[in-house]
């Protein structure tokens, strides 16, 4: 199996607010890479195509809009599609762009919780797209401040949209994800950094300075999850990592990412990513990858 993720050295300029690049072709042909800019990608025409985001992989529709953060791997690969004329616009610009300073700012809190999200990488809906797509193809017309005011705009109505799925269940970078909460943050660094240990309620409840029945409560209405599902997708998306990055048998990545039960760790795998832990090794391996 190929592990090799090609590092991209964009087009984007230091000077540059960001860039934008529009291309009619009849396959996927760049490898599986990653760079340091967010990354908005628009595909049409394209049904049977497979998409790469982290550790999620998934066969696109006809039309999608995905938002790619600073440093996670994602590629699209011709895979089923039939197509031999896929259009493909791509907007990338700095993380600098947009700083926490500026961020932090309460009318920026929609904005600010999607670049959060992107560090997974995000999914827009259908209706999203069709409202959004006209303004991305005319993006490129637009000159100067005007450009740039639209890009924030189109930004902020992604940020409003409804039904957003986040595809990656592990981060593939060093990112900080902002909780809005200093007890969530410290309880999700506690489970990141010992994941592959038993956690109980009353550990992280301990950590977050809470009563159990509290903790159990702030955190499903905080992040709209409950201590155990959070710690199974952490688990899971470790799991995920190594079943594309290493050799190791699934018993031994089983163990290692705190799954004592092999029964447990498919079913659980199986209910996050739709597929065995097996079918998604293969799946991956049998991915287009060049360095």
């Amino acid at each position: 199996m190929s592990n090799n993720v090609v590092r991209e050295i964009t087009p984007l300029t230091p000077s540059d607010c960001f860039t934008i690049f529009s291309r009619v072709k009849k396959e996927f042909d760049f490898p599986l890479h990653n760079h340091e800019e967010y990354e908005l990608n628009l595909i049409v025409n394209a049904a049977g195509a497979k998409r790469i985001i982290g550790d999620h992989i998934g066969t696109i529709t006809n039309t999608e809009l995905v938002f790619v953060g600073p440093n996670l791997r994602h590629g699209w690969f011709t895979h089923e599609c039939k197509s031999n004329e896929i259009k493909e616009i791509t907007i990338q610009f700095h993380k600098e762009l947009f700083d926490q300073s500026f961020l932090g700012r309460n009318q920026l809190s929609f904005i600010r919780g999607m670049f959060e999200r992107s560090l997974k990488g995000i999914l827009f809906s259908e209706s999203t797209i069709l409202a959004i797509q006209p303004r991305l193809l005319s993006l490129s017309q637009k000159n100067g401040f005007d450009s740039v005011l639209e890009l924030m705009s189109i930004l902020h109505d992604l940020s409003i949209s409804r039904n957003m799925h986040t595809l990656s269940l592990a981060a593939d970078n060093n990112e900080t994800f902002n909780y809005n909460s200093r007890r969530i943050q410290k309880v999700f660094e506690y489970m990141n950094q010992n994941y592959h240990q038993q956690i109980t309620l009353t550990e992280v409840a301990k950590i977050a300075n809470m009563p159990e029945a509290s903790f159990s409560r702030f955190i499903k209405k905080r992040i709209g999850k409950t201590f155990v599902d959070s710690l199974n997708e952490i688990r899971v998306g470790h799991a995920s990592r190594l079943l594309i990055d290493t050799t190791n048998t699934i018993g031994e990545i089983a163990f290692r990412c705190g799954f004592n039960n092999m029964s447990n760790f498919n079913r659980i795998f199986k209910r996050r990513k739709n597929t065995t832990p097996k079918e998604f090794r293969d799946n991956y391996s049998g991915t287009r990858v060049f360095i």
